[in-house]
């Protein structure tokens, strides 16, 4: 009896010690952050993977706010009185993604300028079409029989004008300047994290060492001309920034593996860019106001609610809900009260909001989209983040097998169809070329680089259309008359060995349209526009390398992570 005690015991103080073990080892692995794939540690100061594992959120970039996707009906403009018949209404979905508060304002833009001014100055041969090519055009504001030389000489550059959305911009340089203005985010961030030396992006400004987000996560010992100095290494000696602490968004923070940020360290924002259609569209319905108990109560006319465009509220009772052409010779209503405060544009954040937090939306300044334009919206092919304007490109990669990156050797300009030179490829952004079959090859969603004309009825839609060939275009990459969609005029301006301007204008009389690969399509009305142009569903194009003195723009940047910030509710 008692050997069977004794045994007893034993066995009991054996499944204690197991049972000790097994919670001393899963204490152990949860506090240690291991891998639930192989066990692994995360993070360690050792080695190992590095992942910010305690992401939380995306940070809202500046001057962002959030824009929670959904369904929407894109389209459905009430009256059609231009007869063009190009807003059908589609069911459409859109991702969550950030949009600008307000368009881009002069003084915003002239920060670019600046900046461009500073690091590429214009008073250097090499240099000298980057900021000019940046600038824009002044002359928008001039007409054969009005006076408006004031705003010619004034309105870009005067404080008076700061906090108006800058107009005299093409939809190439809007795309230039979302691309300058990730890079300059992006380095601020990198550089509050201590991955980049302190106030580098002022005092080193230089065209050698222009820091670029796609060049420093794919070769960052390249970023900011390779200089060690600047792009902080483990023992980059002394008075350098020691490494970040661990945050909510970078749990590895800059460890002894962890030298660089990375895509994984979750600090590094999207692209700024301009928003879609498809995104604008839904952004400035922000039908989210016209919902009750999930209940969805109707088509709004404006991005405000009611079919008037006076305030029906108490208080601004009257008040103009938008800066447009109220009729012939009426741009803003008589003197005082009930003006809508604007004859021409108007400061930004001047009139309320629509429902997500948006401003002018309807008004003061139409604005450029990405798309380019087609009379109809595909929905067939596509009913999601819908976009007609893709060309996938890829980085080039040199001989050695490192990416290639533009050098003032390398860097090409463009001339455009009015004869204004613009540079497309800083200094120190990774060099691009077109996809080709080792991307395409036997897949299913593309199939090529270029797909502007995607499903559009041109010859160039059916999957078998060969590029280039001698025998479907006349000259390489381009179409003969009878194989376009579209037979819009084709101009040609270039230059010759000496710099001279070659100008070739197509006088055939045989064109039928303006549309064409080079147009894009801009949203809103302006200040310039009567009512009509106010409905967020109307959609109009223009060429994409000119510019007039009612189109502006704002930038977008899409959420990465859940559609909402939000906690989901508990079910029961």
């Amino acid at each position: 009896m008692k050997v069977n005690k004794i045994n007893t015991a034993k066995l009991l103080l054996t499944l204690m010690v197991i049972m000790v073990g097994f919670t001393s080892c899963s204490k152990k692995g949860k506090s240690t952050g291991g891998s639930k794939a192989t066990g692994w540690k995360i993070n360690d100061k050792k080695g190992g993977f590095q992942y910010a594992s305690k992401f939380k959120n995306q940070a809202t970039g500046p001057g962002l706010v959030m824009v929670e996707g959904g369904t929407f009906t894109m389209g459905k403009v009430q009256d059609d009185v231009m007869h063009d018949w190009n807003n059908t209404p589609n069911q459409q979905h859109v991702m969550s993604f950030y949009m600008d508060e307000t368009e881009v304002t002069n003084m915003m833009y002239m920060e670019y300028l600046n900046w461009l001014k500073t690091v590429f100055p214009p008073d250097e041969d090499n240099y000298k079409n980057i900021y000019e090519g940046a600038s824009p055009d002044t002359l928008v504001w001039r007409n054969r029989l009005g006076y408006n030389e004031t705003m010619t000489n004034n309105y870009l550059r005067h404080p008076a004008y700061a906090e108006y959305p800058v107009v005299g911009v093409n939809w190439i340089q809007a795309t230039e300047f979302a691309i300058w203005r990730t890079d300059r985010v992006n380095e601020k961030i990198l550089e509050d994290q201590k991955y980049l030396k302190k106030d580098s992006k002022v005092t080193d400004m230089t065209a050698d060492k222009v820091f670029s987000t796609e060049a420093y996560l794919a070769t960052p010992s390249t970023a900011k001309g390779g200089d060690e100095t600047l792009v902080l290494k483990k023992g980059a000696g002394r008075g350098a920034a020691k490494p970040a602490k661990a945050d909510a968004n970078n749990t590895a923070g800059n460890s002894a593996k962890n030298v660089y940020a990375q895509r994984s360290s979750g600090l590094i924002l999207p692209d700024y860019r301009l928003p879609t259609e498809a995104e604008w569209e839904y952004a400035a319905a922000a039908d989210v106001g016209q919902r009750e108990y999930n209940t969805y109560k109707g088509q709004k006319k404006y991005p405000w609610s009611g079919s008037y465009t006076r305030s029906g509220k108490r208080q601004v009772r009257g008040d103009q809900l938008a800066n447009f052409k109220q009729g012939k010779g009426d741009y803003g209503g008589l003197a005082g009260w009930s003006d809508d405060g604007a004859d021409i544009t108007n400061k930004v954040k001047s009139y309320p909001p629509n429902d997500f937090g948006l401003y002018d939306m309807a008004g003061n300044v139409a604005e450029w989209v990405a798309d380019v334009y087609r009379p109809i919206v595909d929905d067939e092919a596509n009913d999601f983040n819908y976009f007609r304007g893709n060309v996938y490109m890829k980085n080039k990669i040199g001989e050695d097998g490192k990416v290639e990156l533009v050098t003032l050797e390398t860097q090409k300009f463009d001339t455009l169809s009015n004869g204004k030179i613009i540079s497309r490829n800083f200094p120190g952004r990774i060099a691009q070329v077109p996809v080709d079959d080792k991307e395409t090859y036997l897949r299913q969603n593309f199939d090529k680089s270029d797909n502007k004309n995607y499903r559009d009825g041109d010859k160039q839609s059916t999957r078998y259309f060969k590029f280039g060939s001698s025998e479907e275009g006349d000259e390489k990459g381009k179409l003969k008359d009878d194989q376009r969609m579209y037979d819009s005029p084709r101009h040609n301006v270039s230059t010759d060995s000496l710099g001279n301007m070659i100008k070739k204008y197509d006088k055939s009389n045989k064109r039928t349209t303006l549309v064409n690969d080079d147009v894009r399509v801009y949203k809103g009305g302006s200040w310039r526009d009567r009512a009509y142009w106010l409905d967020p569903a109307q959609r109009r194009y223009f060429p994409q390398d000119m510019a007039t003195d009612f189109i502006g723009f704002r930038c977008a940047m899409s959420k990465v992570g859940p559609k909402a910030d939000k906690k989901k509710r508990a079910r029961n």
